[in-house]
């Protein structure tokens, strides 16, 4: 059975882009925008967290959310869960902000970087379990699923690929794991090499990709 913490928030995206879906002055009111947040309407870092494109974009995050929350609420609580959740969310939005400033009609919406948050946090506290990644019918252990997820964001950041939201999932991904090395700081020891691991994409980005001054 669906944990209620983990129904509520799948809840809340579903009726705030269901809405968004039929009314579009709604949804350009709440989605990330550039402009407006240099003007502070910094509702918007928290708003558009709630906002998806289509059905696809939302089923695809939500379904994420699904089948890593519980690690989360199990090994970590419920308090933990949703800080970390709206602190990863916050933290891709905050550095898409800083990464596309200069661009103000730049935009983006989805759970993507809250999602991101809870799916690294989950990968560190358990690196060796198997996930399956669509078209590849054998498990893969999570921590080469990171290394790979955080090599194609940095890449794709670097090359604005696609219409995808790259700096959120970074942003996201790199609070879920400073947020659950803060909660369990013992896993900076037992976690050492998935940690090592998984920063050598993010000190790359930092090197070459990084265009935040």
């Amino acid at each position: 059975m669906m944990n209620k913490v983990t129904l509520a928030i799948i809840v809340i995206n579903v009726l705030f882009s269901l809405q968004g879906f039929k009314d579009s002055a709604w949804f350009n009111k709440y989605k990330f925008q550039i402009g407006p947040i240099a003007q502070k309407d910094y509702v918007r870092l928290i708003s558009s967290g709630f906002l998806h494109v289509d059905f696809s974009h939302l089923l695809f995050n939500m379904l994420t959310l699904y089948f890593f929350a519980d690690v989360l609420l199990i090994n970590l609580g419920t308090v933990s869960f949703i800080a970390i959740y709206i602190v990863s969310l916050l933290a891709g939005n905050v550095l898409t902000y800083l990464y596309h400033k200069n661009e103000m009609y730049y935009s983006a919406v989805g759970a993507s970087g809250a999602v991101s948050g809870v799916l690294f946090s989950a990968i560190l506290l358990f690196p060796k379990m198997s996930l399956y990644l669509m078209f590849i019918p054998i498990p893969i252990p999570a921590y080469l699923v990171g290394i790979g997820y955080l090599a194609y964001t940095v890449f794709g950041m670097k090359k604005q690929l696609g219409n995808v939201g790259h700096s959120a999932h970074l942003g996201g991904a790199v609070a879920g794991i400073l947020l659950t090395l803060a909660i369990i700081p013992n896993l900076i020891q037992t976690r050492s090499l998935t940690l090592l691991l998984l920063g050598i994409p993010i000190v790359l980005f930092f090197i070459f990709g990084n265009r935040i001054k």
